[in-house]
């Protein structure tokens, strides 16, 4: 049951309105938090305003690319302009991407970095000045367990995670004395409609989802909501003592 662990906070969400992002957005307002989420896809924008207006939490949700400092800027602007400040950034949109290098063409690889690594800095850009003004805040960026291990086909999206990784790492170090926190959280194979989307055909997507659940020691994919829970766990002020820290929530995947 909620308990009001992010009572009176105003958290900042990319990618809120699916899969992990959508299940963090609703943790974080049933435990008490106005939301302002950040997400690409217009439909899904407008679906999750719907909801925020259900629950009752206090909320802007707009649609923008994360990797277009203007979206940034605006949403941060309107954010403070509504709330007067932005005490959590939860950084998690970002996609994946299959092949190696060879098979990884250069505009490809660009444009996950925009996502998965430029909008992280760009969002961290926009809300920092607004949290070392306040000298708190917590940022918790969303990375994976592929950021921490080599896949196979999977070296662009490893790279960005591990971007991710040594940047969160990096900011720690930088804004500790501001009062800021930053962590990270590193799913493993994590059910969510991506999969639905890269499956290969209806006949073999129970096969492949079976191929993606052996991955983990566990044996099943995780939940989006285990992955909100940690999310929720660096948000709050539990986690008070922790800053550079990269929770790993994968199923026991990294140490097969």
């Amino acid at each position: 049951m909620p308990v009001g662990r992010l009572r009176d906070k105003v958290c900042v969400i990319t990618g809120g309105t699916s899969g992990i992002g959508q299940a963090i957005t609703r943790v974080f307002a049933a435990e008490g938090a106005a939301i302002a989420v950040l997400s690409l896809d217009e439909d899904e924008v407008a679906t999750a305003r719907a909801e925020l207006e259900r629950a009752g939490a206090p909320h802007i949700a707009v649609a923008g690319d994360v990797a277009d400092a203007a979206a940034w800027s605006a949403l941060a602007d309107r954010v403070v302009d509504r709330f007067g400040r932005i005490d959590v950034l939860v950084n998690n949109a970002g996609y994946g991407l299959a092949g190696t290098v060879l098979d990884t063409d250069p505009q490809a690889w660009e444009a996950l970095f925009g996502t998965n690594v430029t909008g992280v800095y760009l969002g961290c850009r926009a809300v920092l000045p607004v949290m070392i003004k306040a000298g708190r805040g917590s940022i918790v960026n969303i990375a994976s367990v592929a950021g921490e291990i080599g896949m196979a086909e999977r070296a662009a999206y490893c790279a960005t995670k591990a971007a991710v990784v040594g940047l969160t790492r990096a900011m720690a170090v930088d804004h500790a004395v501001q009062g800021i926190r930053v962590n990270a959280v590193s799913p493993g194979t994590t059910d969510s409609p991506y999969f639905s989307k890269i499956a290969p055909g209806d006949a073999a997507s129970e096969e492949f989802r079976r191929s993606l659940a052996d991955r983990q020691l566990l044996g099943r994919l995780g939940r989006p909501e285990e992955i909100a829970a940690a999310a929720l766990f660096l948000a709050s002020d539990e986690s008070s003592f922790a800053t550079g820290s990269v929770v790993t929530v994968d199923g026991g995947m990294s140490v097969r």
